[in-house]
C-alpha cells in the first residue's frame, strides 16, 4: 500500500443489485490529484460516489482512506459528499411544503441560515469563504426562504468550511450564476494550493471540468472506463461521442392532442408589482407583459427575484391577490380558481424537484402533470396514460415507465419531470432552469423539443444562468436586478 495513496478503492461490489455496477469497481486517487467523474445521465456517477462515501453495503471488496502520513483512517472522517439532494439536511426543508415558500405570513419561525454553519464559520477561512461568495446577506434570512441558487451556495461554502481529504461535489455549477461559478473556480484553486483537500467534482458536460483537474474517470451504464489526464480526455472527440452522442437533432413528431383555444391574446400582464418579506424588497414597480406567442428568456443573478416573479404568474404565491396581475387576459382575485390558471401553464423549477421526491412510478410522475399536483392523487385514463408514455418516449425514457422516481438518476428524474410538464399540451410553458442535471445529449434533445413544441402559438419563460442554453426560438430578454 502506497502512502501517495489517499483513497483505493479494491473490487467493489455491492451487496444489492438495484445500485451494483457490471464489474468490480477499482480505482484509486493519489496525493495531489484533482478527479473528475463524468458520464451521461443514468450512468451510475451518484452510485458510485455513494459507494465510495459508504452508502451502501458490499458483497466484495475493500475501500481504504489513508491520510497525509499514509495512516489508515475512517471513511466518514476522509470524504465529505455534497450534492442537490443534501439540501432536505438543512433545517426544516425536508417537513416544508412546495409553496411554503411563498406563504412566509402562515410560516412558524424558521431556523435562521448562520445557525446551520459550523463554528468553522467564524475562522479566517470561513470568513474569506462567506466574503468571496458574497453570502453575507443570506445568513441572517429563514433557511426557507432561500433560492434555489443560494441554497447551492450556501451548501458549496458549508462544504468547504471543515476541509476534508476528500471533497465530493455532484454537479456543483448547476443553479449558480455566472460570477459565482467564477468564484467557485477560483476557491478550487486556492483549495488546491493549500494542500489540505483533494477534490472530486460529478459531472454531466464536458465543458463544465475547470482547469484545477488534472485527472478524469468516465463512466457509461455503469461501468468504468480507464481513468485519464485532463486533456487526454477534452482531446477525445471519439470517446465523448461514445458518452454523450453526436448529438444531432432528432426527428420530432408530437403526441396528437387537443385544446381549448385562448379567448385573450394577451397571456401576462404585471402592473407595479411590489413584493416584500420583512424588510427585504424583492420587486419593486415591476411591469411585464406578454402577448401570445411570445418567447422571453428571464434572466439576473442568484437572488434577484426571478423565482418569486413566476410564483406570482403560477399561482402559487399569495401575494399575488395583493397586486395587479392579469393572466390570459383575467385579472387575479376575479372569481378563477388556481387550477383554472395551472390547466393552461407547463412549469418546472428547482423548487419542484426538490419537492417531488415522490416513490411511485415514474410514469404516474409524467400524468401527474394532466392534475398539476405534486404527486398522483387522480388515477390517469386509459388514454392520458398513453398519452404520458408516448410523452416519455420521445423523452428517451420510456423505458423508466415502472422504475421508481427515487430510484433513478437526478439528471433522469430531471427529464421525467420535464415530459410532465408537456403532456397537457399548455398555452404557456415556463422553465426554470430546465436543463439543471442534464448532460450534453439530453440538453440539445430537449432543448430542440422546446423549440419545435413552442412554434408560433406557444409562449414561453426560459430562465437560466447559461447564454449557451437559451434556446433560438427566444427573442425577448427580461433582466432582472438583485436588490
Amino acid at each position: 500500500m502506497e502512502a501517495s495513496n489517499s483513497l483505493i478503492a479494491s473490487n467493489l461490489v455491492q451487496r444489492f443489485d438495484e445500485v451494483c455496477f457490471k464489474h468490480p469497481i477499482n480505482w484509486q486517487i493519489k496525493a495531489g490529484e484533482q478527479w473528475a467523474i463524468i458520464g451521461p445521465n443514468g450512468a451510475g456517477k451518484t452510485l458510485l460516489v455513494d459507494t465510495l462515501a459508504g452508502k451502501y453495503a458490499l458483497k466484495s471488496g475493500k475501500i481504504t482512506c489513508l491520510n497525509a502520513s499514509g495512516k489508515v483512517v475512517k471513511l466518514s472522517e476522509h470524504i465529505k459528499t455534497v450534492a442537490f439532494r443534501d439540501i432536505y439536511s438543512l433545517a426544516d426543508t425536508r417537513e416544508s411544503f412546495y409553496q411554503q415558500r411563498w406563504n412566509v405570513g402562515v410560516m412558524q419561525d424558521g431556523t435562521p441560515t448562520r445557525q446551520l454553519l459550523p463554528q468553522t464559520a467564524e475562522s479566517d477561512w470561513g470568513k474569506h469563504l462567506i466574503t468571496q461568495f458574497g453570502i453575507e446577506d443570506l445568513l441572517e434570512k429563514d433557511i426557507r426562504l432561500l433560492s434555489s441558487g443560494e441554497l447551492r451556495k450556501f451548501l458549496v461554502v458549508k462544504s468547504l468550511l471543515n476541509k476534508p481529504r476528500i471533497l465530493i461535489l455532484d454537479n456543483p455549477y448547476i443553479g449558480l450564476d455566472a460570477a459565482s461559478r467564477k468564484v467557485l473556480n477560483g476557491l478550487f484553486d486556492e483549495i488546491v494550493a493549500l494542500g489540505e483537500v483533494q477534490i472530486v467534482l460529478v459531472l454531466s458536460n464536458p465543458a463544465d471540468i475547470p482547469e484545477t483537474i488534472t485527472h478524469v474517470l468516465p463512466i457509461a451504464k455503469r461501468s468504468l472506463k480507464p481513468a485519464m489526464e485532463r486533456n487526454e480526455f477534452l482531446s477525445d472527440k471519439k470517446l465523448r461521442r461514445e458518452l454523450f452522442g453526436d448529438m444531432k437533432p432528432e426527428e420530432i413528431n408530437f403526441p396528437a392532442t387537443e385544446k381549448e383555444d385562448l379567448e385573450s391574446s394577451e397571456i401576462i400582464r404585471l402592473s407595479n408589482i411590489h413584493i416584500q418579506y420583512g424588510k427585504r424588497i424583492i420587486l419593486l414597480e415591476l411591469n411585464w407583459k406578454i402577448e401570445k406567442g411570445e418567447k422571453w428568456a428571464l434572466l439576473g443573478p442568484n437572488g434577484s427575484g426571478k423565482s418569486t416573479l413566476l410564483s406570482l404568474i403560477s399561482g402559487d404565491n399569495p401575494q399575488a391577490y395583493a397586486n395587479d396581475i392579469a393572466l390570459f387576459g383575467k385579472k387575479r382575485g376575479s372569481g378563477e380558481s388556481i387550477w383554472e390558471i395551472k390547466k393552461r401553464i407547463g412549469y418546472i423549477s428547482p423548487e419542484i424537484h426538490l419537492h417531488y421526491l415522490k416513490n411511485i412510478p415514474c410514469l404516474d410522475i409524467v400524468g401527474s402533470g394532466f392534475f398539476d399536483t405534486i404527486g398522483l392523487y387522480l388515477s390517469c385514463s386509459e388514454e392520458q396514460r398513453e398519452k404520458a408514455l408516448e410523452w416519455m418516449e420521445l423523452f428517451g425514457i420510456g423505458h423508466l415507465k415502472e422504475v421508481s422516481f427515487l430510484q433513478v438518476s437526478s439528471g433522469e428524474q430531471r427529464l421525467v419531470l420535464l415530459t410532465r410538464v408537456f403532456v397537457k399540451n399548455p398555452d404557456l410553458l415556463i422553465l426554470d432552469e430546465p436543463f439543471h442535471g442534464l448532460d450534453a445529449s439530453n440538453k440539445e434533445k430537449v432543448k430542440n423539443i422546446i423549440q419545435k413544441f413552442c412554434g408560433t402559438e406557444k409562449s414561453l419563460i426560459f430562465v437560466t444562468h447559461y447564454d449557451e442554453d437559451i434556446p433560438k426560438v427566444i427573442d425577448k430578454r427580461f433582466l432582472l436586478s438583485k436588490r
